[in-house]
């Protein structure tokens, strides 16, 4: 199993799909988006402290290597609910 095959099966089992039209994981019940290049570049363990991670309000929270414009989380927030 390759290393992208065994961060997917740790996204799923936390709890997060794939939008294959914005290329991001997405969790509504925990409100994280990854997008599939910060998934790329962080490890296994990296990846799972980001998914415990407390954010201790109702904003979604994105995680990408830079940051998206305001336009783009709002577009994503509506989207996901």
């Amino acid at each position: 199993m390759g290393r992208l095959d065994r961060k997917e099966q740790i996204l799923q089992q936390a709890g997060y799909a794939y939008s294959f039209d914005r290329m991001v994981y997405f969790n509504r019940k925990a409100k994280k988006v990854f997008s599939v290049e910060f998934v790329e570049d962080h490890d296994e363990t990296e990846l799972q402290r980001f998914f415990s991670e407390s954010i201790g309000d109702e904003e979604w929270h994105f995680y990408f290597n830079t940051p998206p414009a305001k336009a783009v989380k709002n577009e994503l927030a509506s989207v996901l609910g």
